[in-house]
């Protein structure tokens, strides 16, 4: 569905909704108006048949005592006291008969008082109309009982005098015919607007559910295989997934004090973090080298090749994990040979670098694609034999990429250009007798050094090499000192890092298939040797049951290291507790061959191991990673110690340099 007929779509729901919303307004103001008209409607109706009554009634007038007209007071029917009626109480009635003298009218006075009596006490309403006969009286002893008043009912006078009129009655008929006509129209403009709404109502309705179908499956196959589709699925499930794999406890009760005892994983144990595997990827693949993010300390990355099982997939993949993404990996590269050498740029967080058994040099971007940005040309200017060693060197401005392969060729690359080196050397040695060629199985440059670095050989020796001619030195392989010590191929080299207040920059370890680790100290680059000078190592660690696959110096830690074996152990020495034993020796998965291992760049408390069963297993050495002040010291006198006094090759003693200002 094209965005214009959607954008139609949603314009003539909208319309829908404010017709139904526009019909249910209208249906609540009329059934509010029709509950207050009845709510109002006896109130109008009873004040209606008042002004009614009143306009018929009319007031009436009172006589007085002398047979005047006059009007009468605020109570109806009965005569004002405050005037002077001669209808009096019978307390004044008998005063006034007892002032009479005549006897011959007694008879008739007594009657006549018994009945104004009477007249007064029932408030009777009649009056007469002709003058009262006031006859002699004479006085006449009577006892006379004076009886109680009762209640008077109170009319008003309007009742009696108001006159009466009709015409009011016929207005409030035709205002009421009126009133009915309108209300009737008003009913019939809604009726007619209603059926109007309801039929626009459902013309839209049967619009809407004509476009809004249910899809085909050919139509839904095309939506799920849409590029679009499959990037907003990938990206949002990994936002999901990243929240679901957090491992903050978020039921934690703050008020419950620490447990008293330790955690097993606290001091001398390591403890397992995660192990990152997909089945989709990871099948039949072992991992061939690992590396840290240097900007983001949760990522990681590792190489593996190929799986003979799937013809179909790439013959090399590169999978960068992510610690709060543990079903997945965050990104996957593909390639078209065994990637067997990995690195992240540390000048570039988003580039990533891998060597293939192929020779070629590839570069990922985490922005782009599963497909390598850049790649070397499979020519004779790169390498054509398979590359086990890569190191980024220089600094932000003005940094390269050194490669090695099997063929004794070091090559220099720029990272935005890889179609053509942009220095090679070849390292040759004379004393090989069916070729000159060193077959070079790992490199590494010491720490602010970037033009002179070690090779370990598949013939079990350490040879140091100069990019650059230099004073006393040549470019190429230095012929005369040779680092003899292993009696198998040399699987890592590592020097020890610069870090703290003494420099031991000077010290590297290496680890072969011979089953043995050995500590090797550098020669002086100011004193080349002018002659044949084998090299022996300073100390040999013998403790592992299997090949050594991998050794590494810890990043923070003055006299710890780690080794990875055949036989799927993670050995972890601290040469300043025991040089004999290590600390702590762990079996990592099922047992199966660790290849690699790799500190992560932040304060080297987790370890990353890449095993020949695909996996990437991550471990946390806990507060083993924290060096004390004294380790540097200790570290001295270890060396001392294990030199014996610095005699032996002349360690230590003599050219540990203490760093100013450290």
């Amino acid at each position: 569905m094209s965005d214009k007929r959607r954008a139609e779509i949603e314009a003539k729901r909208q319309k829908l909704n404010e017709l139904r919303k526009a019909r249910a307004d209208r249906q609540r103001a009329d059934t509010e108006r029709r509950m207050s008209e009845v709510r109002t409607a006896p109130v109008t109706v009873r004040r209606d048949v008042d002004d009614l009554v009143n306009s018929l009634l009319g007031g009436r007038r009172g006589i007085d005592s002398a047979g005047d007209l006059t009007p009468s007071s605020s109570v109806p029917g009965t005569p004002s006291i405050g005037q002077g009626s001669s209808l009096a109480g019978p307390s004044a009635l008998s005063g006034r008969l007892s002032r009479q003298s005549q006897s011959d009218f007694g008879s008739e006075a007594l009657s006549l008082g018994t009945t104004l009596a009477h007249s007064a006490t029932d408030n009777v309403m009649e009056r007469t109309m002709t003058p009262r006969l006031v006859p002699d009286l004479i006085d006449v002893e009577q006892e006379l009982f004076e009886l109680p008043q009762k209640e008077r009912v109170i009319y008003n006078k309007e009742v009696q005098t108001m006159s009466t009129e009709t015409e009011p009655s016929l207005n409030i008929e035709e205002e009421i015919r009126e009133r009915i006509l309108r209300e009737k129209e008003r009913e019939l403009e809604e009726r007619a607007r209603e059926e109007e709404l309801e039929e626009e109502s459902s013309k839209l309705d049967k619009e809407i559910e004509q476009e809004i179908r249910e899809l085909t499956e050919e139509e839904k196959l095309s939506v799920f295989t849409s590029p679009e589709f499959l990037d907003f699925v990938e990206q949002s499930s990994k936002i999901v997934e990243r929240a679901l794999n957090d491992n903050y406890d978020y039921i934690r009760d703050y008020t419950v004090g620490a447990e008293a005892g330790a955690d097993d994983s606290e001091g001398k144990r390591v403890k397992r973090v995660c192990a990152f595997w997909d089945e989709r990827y990871c099948k039949n693949r072992s991992v061939t080298d690992v590396d840290w993010s240097p900007k983001y300390p949760e990522l990681s990355c590792a190489s593996y090749n190929k799986n003979p099982a799937a013809l179909n997939e790439p013959d090399g993949i590169v999978a960068v994990w992510n610690l709060h993404l543990l079903e997945r990996p965050e990104f996957i590269f593909h390639s078209q040979s065994d990637v067997l050498s990995v690195t992240f740029s540390p000048f570039h967080p988003n580039l990533v670098f891998g060597g293939t058994y192929s020779g070629q040099i590839l570069l990922w971007d985490t922005r782009s694609k599963h497909l390598p940005v850049l790649k070397t040309p499979l020519s004779a200017a790169g390498h054509t034999h398979p590359v086990y060693a890569m190191q980024m060197v220089g600094t932000q401005n003005a940094h390269n990429l050194i490669t090695s392969s099997t063929d004794g060729l070091v090559c220099s690359w720029l990272v935005d250009m890889l179609a053509q080196p942009q220095e090679t050397l070849e390292l040759v040695h004379a004393g090989h007798s069916k070729t000159g060629e060193v077959a070079i199985t790992t490199l590494d440059f010491p720490d602010n050094e970037t033009t002179t670095f070690w090779v370990g050989t598949e013939e079990g020796n350490i040879y140091q090499a100069n990019r650059y001619d230099r004073a006393g030195a040549k470019a190429g392989l230095n012929q005369y000192d040779i680092y003899r010590g292993h009696s198998g191929p040399i699987m890592g080299i590592h020097f020890h890092p610069l870090v703290g207040p003494v420099d031991f920059s000077d010290l590297f370890l290496t680890c072969s298939v011979d089953w043995t680790v050995k500590l090797w100290r550098a020669k002086s680059l100011a004193k080349p040797s002018t002659a044949a000078h084998p090299v022996a190592p300073v100390y040999s660690f013998d403790e592992a049951d299997d090949y050594v696959y991998d050794v590494k110096w810890h990043p923070s830690h003055p006299a710890l290291f780690g080794t990875a074996d055949g036989s799927g152990k993670f050995l972890l020495w601290n040469l300043n507790q025991d040089t004999e034993v290590p600390v702590v020796s762990t079996s990592v998965g099922s047992g199966r061959a660790i290849n690699k291992i790799q500190w992560d760049s932040k304060d080297g408390r987790r370890a990353a191991l890449g095993g020949s069963d695909g996996k990437l297993y991550v471990y946390d050495i806990g507060d083993m990673a924290i060096p004390r002040e004294s380790e540097w010291t200790d570290m001295q006198r270890t060396i001392s110690g294990i030199v014996g006094g610095g005699s032996a090759n002349g360690v230590i003693d003599g050219d540990s340099r203490v760093l100013a200002g450290r």
